[in-house]
């Protein structure tokens, strides 16, 4: 048997190549294809079967690319509602692929749809080897249960309940898990940086499996959720109708200052892929910094949505070739071009650039500290974290506003403030210093290195405190 996983770092997205005997399938690829079809070629396999867990809702797959280019048919869960040529699985269904079976469990809970695929390699055994997972359950997590439109949170969590216990508990604890996200994805909260794991391994230390009953299940998977970004509804669509080729994509324009004020006052958003320091040091009033170091795609759909045109500024043509790939892994095709020669083509037309304050953690320490010798704009420490991340620890005094709802709670902050802005490390900071900015807060500062930097250095933190609580210092 041959088996390949592939990892997309800026989705936190795990697909897989498996297959026997110069046969292979797909399950959950990403949008842009080639990836599979080189593996497919190496191997010496052909591609027969295109397997989707379910309809993702934070990425675009390319399941119809894929079964177009190979001939592969596409395998979704009973009751999709997928509007293209599939093969609906039910419980018991099974694939062969020389001496590989794969097997499909119903496992609803994530979204009504849900399918986990157990597979037997008989050059190993007549025994289960594996299992892909889906979004049902992660490595130290399970799948989120409130992305269906249909199902209420509280149904589908009872669901999982079932699916799990029924279904994926029941597999021997040797069998390998293979989820489709690991740590970083907004499918889950608490997802580890592992990239597999084991039944036992995850029956013994995954949080959500510890013996609990239905109930307290339904309670602790449904409580706390993160946002669901607007985006994720829009991809799903986007799935169940089948995604359009890359290679279909208007090629990209370069944009000079005259068409790029156009379309911002037609509302387009410019979109700074650079680093943090770069931006922070000088960039277009009013654009909006998601570099391409971190988790572009997903912020980049979160913060910007799929309605509005997004024009690039970017190091290079390279980079803004990778951005509009990346932006397209979640449906955000509306990138009519790019700042042309970039933020040096920009200032040689004679416009202008704003910035960004940067401290060190040593700086915000002795702000905190002077703060009654201070005259100017009071100071606000704002941590842009996600809930669990500030429940394990933060500054005293700080105030609490997720990156992912940080553009709704704008108008509650004063614009008078001085903002220091930190996250874990640096790298949703500097996106949130350009949401302030484009929102005409003036007084923003991003700090380096971020919680990070503070705990290292020592500085005082606190466990307990709620949002509301939190003051200005």
């Amino acid at each position: 048997m041959i088996f390949e996983q592939f990892y997309l770092g800026c989705l936190a997205h795990a697909s897989y190549l498996v297959g026997s005997e110069g046969v292979a399938a797909v399950v959950d690829p990403q949008r842009d294809v080639e990836i599979y079809l080189e593996a497919a070629q190496q191997h010496g396999v052909r591609i027969a079967h295109v397997i989707e867990t379910h309809l993702h809702a934070d990425f675009v797959s390319g399941h119809l690319e894929l079964a177009r280019r190979t001939g592969a048919v596409i395998y979704l869960g009973e009751g999709s509602g997928a509007k293209f040529a599939h093969r609906a699985v039910r419980e018991g269904d099974e694939i062969h692929l020389g001496k590989c079976i794969l097997r499909f469990l119903q496992t609803p809970g994530h979204t009504i749809e849900s399918v986990c695929v157990v597979v037997t390699d008989l050059e190993r055994g007549n025994s289960p080897w594996a299992v892909f997972t889906g979004d049902t359950l992660f490595i130290g997590d399970v799948g989120r249960p409130d992305l269906d439109e249909t199902h209420k949170p509280a149904e589908l969590a009872g669901l999982l309940y079932q699916s799990i216990h029924e279904k994926l508990l029941e597999l021997p604890d040797s069998v390998l898990v293979y989820p489709a996200h690991g740590a970083g994805s907004m499918c889950g909260r608490n997802i580890s940086n592992d990239r597999s794991s084991t039944v036992g391994r995850e029956r013994q230390w995954n949080y959500a499996l510890r013996p609990m009953s239905r109930d307290q299940f339904i309670s602790l998977v449904t409580e706390g959720l993160p946002e669901r970004p607007e985006y994720f509804r829009r991809d799903v669509n986007i799935n169940r109708e089948g995604a359009s080729a890359l290679a279909e994509l208007p090629p990209l324009k370069p944009l000079i200052a005259r068409e790029v004020e156009t379309l911002t006052a037609r509302g387009a958003a410019v979109l700074d892929t650079r680093p943090a320091n770069a931006f922070c040091s000088g960039h277009i009033p009013g654009s909006i910094n998601i570099g391409l170091g971190g988790q572009f795609a997903s912020w980049a759909g979160s913060v910007l949505g799929l309605d509005r045109d997004v024009i690039l500024a970017c190091e290079d043509t390279g980079s803004a070739e990778e951005a509009r790939y990346r932006l397209a892994r979640v449906g955000i095709e509306r990138v009519p071009g790019y700042i042309a020669d970039g933020i040096a083509g920009w200032v040689k037309q004679g416009l202008p650039l704003e910035t960004v304050d940067q401290w060190t953690v040593q700086d915000l320490r002795d702000e905190i500290e002077e703060k009654g010798a201070r005259e100017a704009s009071p100071l606000c420490v704002l941590d842009v974290r996600r809930a669990p991340e500030w429940k394990d620890g933060h500054i005293a005094g700080a105030l609490h506003r997720p990156l992912d709802k940080l553009r709704e709670s704008l108008g509650a902050l004063d614009k008078r403030s001085r903002f220091a802005v930190h996250c874990k490390s640096g790298y949703r900071s500097a996106i949130a210093c350009s949401l302030l900015k484009a929102s005409g807060f003036d007084d923003v500062v991003n700090v380096l290195g971020g919680y990070d930097a503070w705990a290292a250095a020592g500085f005082p933190t606190v466990l307990e405190e709620t949002a509301e609580s939190a003051a200005f210092v």
